[in-house]
């Protein structure tokens, strides 16, 4: 998917599409992970969809919960919803960023070998 050390630089319009697809992989990544926080909270606390919403999104952003978790279904998800999303911030910071480490380390690279 990227280019070798050895290769030139990528032209900047070709990185641009790079950081956009890997802007559209980590959007696709936070849906799925909202998709899966609603559900939960639909399913095993029997939350209206906004308030499923609203909880999941609030985990998902590091806020905490909204509504008051009440069923032991509940606080079980909750608790391993919690934990998945701080592994998926981790994950979409690492999609977000290696293109620009990429190219860092590449022009890095190449600055050394032109001297």
């Amino acid at each position: 998917m990227y280019e070798h050390k050895s290769a030139k630089l990528l032209p900047r319009n070709q990185f641009y599409k790079r950081i956009a697809y890997h802007g559209g992989v980590s959007f696709m990544i936070v849906i799925i992970s909202l998709v899966i926080g609603v559900l939960g909270y639909h399913v095993f606390e029997k939350f209206n969809w906004t308030d499923s919403l609203l909880n999941a999104s609030m985990i998902l952003g590091g806020m905490g919960p909204v509504n008051e978790v009440k069923t032991e279904a509940g606080k079980i998800f909750a608790s391993i919803y919690a934990l998945f999303s701080g592994v998926i911030f981790l994950v979409i910071v690492g999609v977000l960023f290696t293109p620009i480490y990429h190219r860092f380390i590449h022009k890095f690279h190449l600055e050394i070998r032109e001297k």
